[in-house]
């Protein structure tokens, strides 16, 4: 039980590091209630506190959706997972805000997604779904999604077609231009090698648009392959308007359960060098991280593997760079 005292404005009451702000009126009842996560690390003189942010988590609750890619093959993320189970992982890892990335390529999932956003004050933005190949729709969905304040960008599935060159047919570069024309975002599912080889090719043709590719396209094994990928991401690195996210690693590494930050950090250092660090983002990718390691993992060995930039330069990479590039205001 907490005890508030009517003889003050304003109590703050810790609770299990959380806090709990009450505010008064002045007939001493409470008129605000505010709840917020553990206070930041302690900032050096003259230093600005910078948020940090997960720009790629998802979640799926397969009672109300469907998610026709997740079978009973995937082990431990077949199963429903819901803000409840994510927040105190957020917490004790000391990130701030989110971005809730799209499961599926259905307007369920995305209404979903902002839903959860508009209850939750640790979500900052929404990465959603329309139907890029069906411009006259997708511009018609776009005009009420855009009036949510959570809803930043959109991703389609593409590894999930057919055919490896859908992102670049006309009717498809149609709906990226209905996207870069109301200054929203796309998060590009570049897997190589099908798909990473295109992003120089949509930069040319919709040169206005912020895109993004997760999981710095998941890099091969194979010595021969990531010398291919490497060459690949350069030549995406070359549009001032791509960005790339530090997120998904652990699932490219050939041990989940030994893993550290040294199988990691190569990939990340040469992003580094390509994109630099004001066009890269962290991103946890739970609860597929789930798959190698957990939330804390991910989170702790990624630190490890930046932990010789400046702080400057980590700062970026946690929170800066997120939200410029998706606009979350912070």
């Amino acid at each position: 039980m907490v005890l508030f005292s009517p003889s003050r404005a304003a109590n703050l009451f810790c609770l299990q590091k959380h806090f709990l702000y009450v505010k008064y009126s002045q007939q001493n009842q409470i008129c605000q209630i505010e709840i917020h996560g553990p206070p930041r690390r302690a900032q050096a003189s003259g230093e600005a506190s910078m948020l940090r942010v997960d720009t790629h988590q998802h979640f799926w609750n397969l009672d109300e959706v469907a998610y026709p890619w997740l079978v009973p093959a995937y082990g431990p993320i077949y199963r429903t997972f819901d803000a409840a189970e994510l927040a105190p992982q957020l917490a004790a890892s000391g990130v701030d805000k989110t971005v809730i990335v799209q499961a599926m390529d259905s307007y369920a999932d995305t209404d979903s997604m902002l839903a959860i956003a508009a209850q939750e004050d640790w979500v900052a933005g929404v990465v959603g779904w329309v139907p890029l190949h069906d411009p006259a729709e997708a511009d018609r969905k776009l005009d009420e999604y855009a009036r949510n304040p959570y809803f930043k960008g959109m991703r389609h599935l593409i590894h999930e077609e057919s055919n490896p060159d859908w992102v670049i047919q006309k009717q498809v570069i149609e709906g990226l231009q209905l996207l870069a024309d109301r200054g929203l975002t796309f998060d590009v599912v570049a897997v190589f090698p099908n798909h990473l080889e295109h992003v120089p090719a949509l930069a040319e043709r919709v040169p206005e648009l912020r895109m993004v590719i997760d999981h710095l396209a998941k890099p091969p094994l194979e010595e021969a392959d990531r010398a291919v990928w490497r060459e690949q991401m350069s030549a995406a690195a070359e549009s001032p308007n791509v960005f790339a996210k530090l997120s998904g690693l652990n699932t490219v590494t050939s041990d989940f359960e030994n893993w550290t930050y040294e199988d990691i950090k190569p990939l990340i250092d040469f992003a580094i060098e390509q994109f630099g660090v004001d066009r890269l983002m962290f991103g946890s990718d739970w609860p597929v991280a789930v798959l190698a390691g957990d939330y804390a993992k991910v989170w702790d060995e990624t630190n490890r593997a930046i932990a010789d930039l400046s702080e400057a330069e980590k700062d970026a990479l946690l929170g800066g760079t997120a939200n410029s590039f998706y606009s979350l205001n912070l």
